[in-house]
This record gives C-alpha cells, structure tokens and sequence, in this order.
C-alpha cells in the first residue's frame, strides 16, 4: 500500500488530547514538541531499536523517528540474544531507553528529559511520505523464529483508522489503558495508533497486576478501553480488586473462552470484544465474543480463498498475506476460524488441534494455566514412529490422578499427555504468548521424568 503525504496525527486537533500522564492530559501540540526535542537528541543512523517502556515516551521516539527519516525496529522479545541478532543485521542500530536494561549489545541513547532546554512552537502537524518503510515489525516466535515485517507509513495510518472505526470508537476520544508492551504488534496498533488516527487517546503506563491496572483505569477519564490478554483477564477476575467503571475490553493475542469474557462482562458491566490478525497481516478483525463465533472485517479488508489457504488483502494490509489459520467465509464479511493449520494434530488416523486440547485442559476446575505441546522427535522410550503429546500444567491444588481423570473425560484417550508435567508457571512472553522456542525448552528439560 502505498500514498501521499499523510498527517504524522489525524482524527485530532492540536489540542486535543492525545495521551494521558501521572501529570495529566497531553494534548497533540505538546506531544509534537516533545517529538521535536527528542529528534535533535537522536544519533544519524537510520536504525533505531525503541525500547522504552512509558508508551509515552515510546510515542515520542517513534514521532522522532518519523520527523528525521529513521525506521523503528519492534522485536517482541528484548532478550539480550534477540537485540544482538538485531544490532548485527542493521549496520549502525543503536536502542533508545529510558529505564532498566544494564547490559545491551548495541550503543544506547537514554530518552530525552522534556524538561529541559527551550520548545519550539508547534503550528501545524507534520506529514510523512506514505510510501516509506517507517517500522519493522517481528513476529513473537511461538511457531518458529521471528520474522520480520516492513510496514509503510500509509499502512500504518490506515491501520489505525480501521481499527477505531471497525470497534466504533473513531474520533469518540475513548482513553486507552494497555496492559501489553507497545512494541508488540497488537499493542501497537491497538494503543499507540488508535490514538494517532483514530482519535482516542493512550494511558502512559503498562500495568500489569489487577491493582495496577485498577489504578490506571481509575487516573484517566471515560470512555476508557482496556487493551488486554485473557491471560490478564483471567487475573483481573481471580483478584478481589475493586473495579473502576470501564466502558469496554479490548483482548488479543490468544483465544479468548466465552465464559471467561461473560464473566468479565457480569463483572464490569463492559462488553468484551477480540481483534484477530498477525504480525504479518496487521489486524483484520474484530468481535463481541459473547454474541457468536463469528468475526466482522475491518473496513477495507478482504479474505481471498485457494482450498484450504486464506489470503488478506485490501486495506491496511498492504498487499495479498497468507493467513497462518484455517478459515470459513460467511455472508456479510464475517467468518469463523477452525484454528491453526500448524495446530492440526493427527495421530493414528484421529485428529485434533492443540487449541482444542488446551481449551478441554484450561476448562478443568483447579488449572490455572496448561498448555499441550507436540515434540518434533519421539520421547525416550516411545516407538520410533510415535511421537507422543506432552502437556504442562500449573495447578497447584489438583492431584496428578484427580487432573488425569478430568482430562480422560474432555480427551480421546490417544491425545492424553505423557508426560503431563507440573510447573509452577508457564514461560509466557509479555503478551502471554507461548514461543514454541521456549515450550521445546521446557519439554527438553522434563521429557525424561516419568510419564503419568
């Protein structure tokens, strides 16, 4: 997708609120000249890795980026392997800070001081050329390694836009509370670029317990959204925190149980929507997740279909993406998905999916947290032509026999785990993402304990 110069800000005036501090409402002009300050403390290279972890200050950097032709650089992991893979593909890439990391394998740049020095006045805003690459984005790795994603400037404003339309919040001022990092895809979009063009504005923080993000809800006004996980849902219901009126929730990143979003809906009085899309596609569609199954596109957005292969195009997406799930179109832009297609399992003829087993395993009374894991080799001891599930769980007041029980009930018996290994938590990303990476880790280090 490609365009003219577009506005660095749409959907909103220069002073209009755009973001949200401890200190109070941001409104654009002031954002526009932090942006300006920080550009002139931003080193020549074009590549920046923007790690700064106030959505604020990221905002402001990014803006930066823009003003002076530089291209953001958004892995979804900041492990010190990840960011040296990074500094060694991109000649001269150096990081932007602003609290935390001792060590990094690339030069850093710690964030501006706002307060200091003079602010130049801010008359108009600035535009960019839609046509440039402004952002690279990476996949979270929980299928494979992580790849990268070039996303235009026109994309990107498109992107927002859609969004707030599709989710019926454009130009409605809605405040927006994120519990994700922002340099992830789905933090991103829903946060950071819902603010710049589709006329909402973001919370500062990233709060991540239910005390917290009761607090940040609390320090901004209505409309507010939560942008969220289930897996912060989940915590948000076990917690015994008192709520603060939110008018909707925003969740991604996993499936979402529809008792687990009715709950939060009798809970809050707030409906529960879901956005669907990849690193790849950007976001594709959204749903209440209470009213059915199916999902609604995002204006501009179209599915195409070859058998089995689903292809978006239109829109933000910028060109014809292979989507990764299987898909059945419905009337009206609507339609269901049936899982991955790397999720398939098959097993001595029967098949299943590992969203369907981990759903059964996560619905069973006394399981916090559980996923099912395919290895990619037989585990010792099975037959060389049996590779065997595995599963772990954090259930820490069920019994082996009482857990293995449930599951025979929910699972065709040659889809129960061995082993089925307990652990005191699951070695989740930020956004509540399991990387096959870190599943495989896991596995390795517990597949020769005894199978249940």
């Amino acid at each position: 997708m490609t365009g003219a110069e577009l506005p660095l800000v749409s959907s909103a005036a220069l002073d209009d609120v755009i973001a949200w501090r401890p200190e109070g409402a941001v409104p654009v002009r002031t954002f526009l000249a932090d942006a300006q300050r920080a550009a002139k403390a931003l080193p020549s290279s074009g590549w920046v890795v923007n790690l700064c972890e106030d959505r604020y200050h990221f905002a402001v950097v990014f803006a930066a980026c823009l003003l002076t032709g530089k291209t953001s650089l958004q892995p979804a992991s900041h492990s010190i392997q990840t960011l040296g893979q990074l500094a060694r593909d991109h000649a001269g890439a150096f990081a932007v800070t602003d609290t935390g990391f001792d060590q990094l394998p690339l030069p850093r740049v710690v964030f501006v001081d706002l307060q200091a020095g003079e602010t130049e006045p801010v008359d108009g805003i600035p535009v960019i050329a839609g046509e440039r690459v402004v952002a690279v984005l990476f996949t979270s790795g929980s299928t494979g390694l992580p790849q990268a994603h070039g996303k235009t400037w026109a994309m990107l404003v498109a992107n927002g836009r859609a969004e707030a339309e599709g989710l019926g919040l454009l130009g409605s001022h809605t405040a927006l509370v994120g519990t994700v990092p922002v340099q992830h895809s789905y933090g991103f979009e829903s946060t950071f670029l819902m603010a710049l063009h589709g006329g909402c504005a973001f919370w500062s923080g990233r709060p991540f317990y239910p005390q917290d993000v009761a607090e940040s809800v609390q320090a901004v006004p209505r409309p507010r959204m939560v942008v969220t996980t289930p897996f912060h849902l989940g915590n948000m219901l076990a917690s015994d925190v008192v709520w603060p009126a939110v008018d909707a929730w925003l969740s991604a990143t996993a499936p979402l149980d529809a008792q687990l979003a009715a709950q939060v809906e009798a809970r809050s009085g707030a409906p529960v929507f879901e956005i669907y899309g990849s690193t790849e596609s950007s976001q594709l569609a959204w749903r209440r997740t209470t009213a059915g199954l199916a999902w609604r596109l995002l204006p501009g957005v179209q599915l195409l279909q070859s058998g089995d292969e689903t292809c978006a195009d239109g829109g933000h997406v910028g060109g014809r993406v292979p989507l990764s799930d299987l898909i059945e179109l419905q009337a009206d832009r609507r339609f269901l998905l049936h899982g991955r297609h790397a999720d398939l399992i098959n097993i001595a003829g029967k098949r299943t999916s590992l969203a369907y087993l981990n759903h059964q395993l996560l619905a069973i009374d006394g399981v916090d947290d559980g996923a099912f894991f395919m290895p990619d080799e037989p585990a010792e001891g099975a037959g060389q032509q049996v590779v065997r599930l595995a599963a772990f769980v954090v259930a820490p007041r069920l019994t082996r026999s009482v857990l293995m029980a449930a599951l025979r009930v929910r699972v065709d018996p040659i889809f129960m785990p061995r082993p089925l290994v307990w652990v005191e938590a699951l070695p989740r990303n930020p956004m509540g993402k399991l990387p096959r990476s870190a599943l495989q880790s896991l596995y390795g280090q517990n597949s020769k304990k005894a199978s249940a």
